[in-house]
Order: C-alpha cells, then structure tokens, then sequence
C-alpha cells in the first residue's frame, strides 16, 4: 500500500461493498486523501460517523453527470470505478438505467480520468461481462468496450486505464446470501422471488 502514500484517491459508488471494504483496508495508511463519491448521503454519513478520519472527504454525485464527476477528480491521482447498477433483476426490470450508470457513467468516468490526468484509472467490471446475456453483463461488457476504445484511440493519454472482473461476493450488499439467511432464521422456505 506504499503506492498510495501522500497521494488522493477517489471511490465510485463509495457507500457500497467495495467501499466499504476498500475504506477499511487502506485507512491504517499513509494516504493524503480518499474521496468517496456516491448519491447516498445517508450511508456517506454512516461511514463518516464510523471512521472519523478527516482524510476522508465525501462527495455527493452521480457518474452520470459528467460535470460532476470532472469536478471530483480535479487533483486526483487514483480512480476506483466501483459505482454501477449490480443486481441482474434491476438491470432486467430497468435495462436503460443500467445504460446510463454502467455505460454513460463509466465512459464518463474514464473521459475525466484522461482528461484530468489521473495517473491510474481501475474499472470494476463483473465476471457478466464475459459471455452477457442479460442487461448487467451487456452494459458492463460494453463499458469495457468503451474503456478499451479510449485507451487504443488515444496514443498520447498518458492515464493508464483498466478493469478487473470478478464474481459474486459472498455476503456482500445485494446478494442472495443475506436474504437467504433471514429466511433461514425467520425458518421460512429459503427461495429467490422477484416481484414485478
């Protein structure tokens, strides 16, 4: 973690299970400042709560406005991409939000990477992306598209940008773990019901 010290990190969708975990691994460090970027104040304000650390600065955006993000990254040397639509039923029910966070955001993401010379630029994407064949892997498929597109038309961008996939997390914010487990406790039938 010495490749963050002294330097000013930014977090995408801050709030949420990366965030959080990504907040409890780099805070014993020597970090100048971690921006945490997210819509959900009351979770920003549960984490401020939670880790008093005036090197935590939280910012209230979307990733879909392209402003907003610009103005967030102005100064920043890191850029963790973790903000997106994640759960396959919403992306179903809801494919064109899912277009303007997981593709206008990420392009939006990367544009103000390059543009403010971000020296590293990590997309979180979803093992989804590798075969899509609902909404969640086609609009994380094509952020990737868009983030290989920037960095192969653009020779003189000096960002290096990338993306990890990975799958499921056990027991993370969304998945189908926790809500198993209630039903375990409450000794309902343990299913899966989507409700339109």
């Amino acid at each position: 973690m010495n490749l963050f010290n002294n330097k000013k990190i930014l977090v995408t969708g801050g709030t949420g299970s990366f965030g959080n975990a990504f907040v409890k691994r780099i805070i014993n460090y020597k970090f100048k400042e971690l921006i945490i970027f997210s819509r959900d104040e009351k979770k920003q304000f549960d984490m401020r709560n939670l880790y008093n650390d005036k090197r935590l600065n939280f910012i209230i955006g979307d990733v879909r406005n392209l402003m907003t993000v610009n103005e967030a990254l102005t100064g920043v040397d890191y850029v963790f991409h973790a903000a997106a639509l994640k759960q396959v039923p919403t992306c179903e029910f809801f494919p064109i939000e899912a277009l303007k966070t997981n593709v206008i955001g990420s392009e939006n993401i990367v544009n103000a990477s390059i543009t403010n010379k971000i020296k590293k630029c990590i997309i979180l994407s979803t093992d989804k992306a590798v075969y899509p064949i609902n909404s969640l892997g086609l609009t994380k498929s094509l952020a990737e598209k868009i983030m290989t597109s920037k960095v192969l038309n653009n020779k003189t961008n000096k960002t290096t940008i990338c993306a990890t996939r990975y799958g499921n997390v056990m027991g993370s914010r969304g998945s189908v773990i926790p809500l198993f487990i209630d039903q375990m406790k409450k000794n309902k039938v343990v299913q899966l019901q989507i409700k339109i």
